[in-house]
């Protein structure tokens, strides 16, 4: 086994070495990150200002904002200091901690799509019961059930990397990532890869066949409602967190199942903000898309504001 020292710190490498891009990195981030806040804080004002949005359906939202908010922070801001004051290095524990929350989001992420999905199930296949089935009480249940099992997620992955030895500081990312970290491990790499990959499998892959399977069964059904408006009300409810899975489990999948085949360190990079960044910046527009109740929420919200202001005395 290789010359091993005690490990104090890591190198996040980025983008690149050059200010040039550096500078460019700043930029890009620092956009998509207040995008990211300003999109997803609006819809959890909207959701808390309106009666009439406090429903199951928005109250997993909420949680999904707040999850996207979480996952972005522990990463993006420390990543654009990085680029502007050209700082690469993080300490041991700062970066196993960043390591975990991301995990803890994402995970949670994921569970919460799945809570979704059978709220969305329920209110299809039941609905003269939907209100008995979704009570208050079982939504708060599955939203901490879906917080606890990311915790329980993250404990496990970030227990069983920084357990293990390490050969290199240098990782060729923007954030601490577990693939990556488990690139510079001194142990075997398949070892470790595959106790994370099951665990993912377990964890992840689980979680999306469900996904699936209950949207089949709700494709099924709306298809085969005779109304015209029902059919188009159903999927207007059902299309945009089905938009918001795909987004979120295709780029994963691609970035960390595809990129270990063999690609650049640049383009593992580029893959990363796409499952990291987009969905997150991606969800509030997506959700608001198809969606009447929050569109006029928000236009009601504007009025007010208008109103407010032209009302002051000079």
């Amino acid at each position: 086994m290789p010359n091993r020292t005690i490990i104090m710190d890591f190198l996040l490498m980025g983008f690149s070495e050059q200010r040039e891009f550096q500078i460019l990195h700043f930029v890009v981030f620092l956009i998509m990150y207040l995008i990211i806040l300003t999109g997803n804080l609006l819809l959890i004002i909207l959701v808390v200002m309106n009666n009439h949005l406090q429903t199951p359906m928005y109250f997993f939202l909420i949680n999904l904002a707040i999850v996207d908010l979480g996952s972005t922070t522990v990463t993006i801001p420390r990543s654009i200091v990085g680029a502007l004051m050209n700082i690469r290095k993080i300490s041991y524990y700062e970066c196993a901690a960043q390591m975990f929350f991301f995990v803890f989001f994402l995970s949670s992420d994921l569970f919460l799509l799945t809570a979704m999905a059978y709220d969305r199930y329920v209110a299809i296949f039941h609905p003269l019961h939907y209100m008995s089935m979704m009570k208050w009480a079982n939504c708060f249940q599955m939203a901490g059930g879906a917080w606890m099992v990311g915790f329980l997620n993250a404990a496990m992955n970030a227990g069983t990397l920084f357990s293990l030895p390490f050969c290199s500081t240098v990782i060729h990312q923007f954030f601490c990532e577990a693939p990556h970290l488990m690139k510079i491990s001194c142990f075997d790499p398949k070892f470790s890869e595959l106790w994370v990959l099951l665990l993912g499998t377990l964890f992840g892959v689980v979680s999306f066949m469900l996904i699936i399977i209950s949207y089949v069964k709700i494709i099924k059904t709306v298809l085969s409602m005779s109304s015209m408006s029902n059919r188009q009300k159903a999927f207007s409810t059902c299309i945009p967190h089905l938009l918001v899975v795909c987004l979120l489990c295709s780029t994963a999948i691609i970035s960390h199942f595809i990129t270990n085949v063999g690609s650049s360190y640049t383009w593992d990079e580029v893959l990363t903000v796409i499952y990291s960044v987009m969905p997150p910046m991606m969800n509030p527009v997506i959700y608001s898309m198809r969606n009447k109740d929050i569109k006029a929420a928000l236009w009601k919200l504007v009025i007010q504001r208008v109103t407010k202001q032209s009302t002051k005395p000079a």
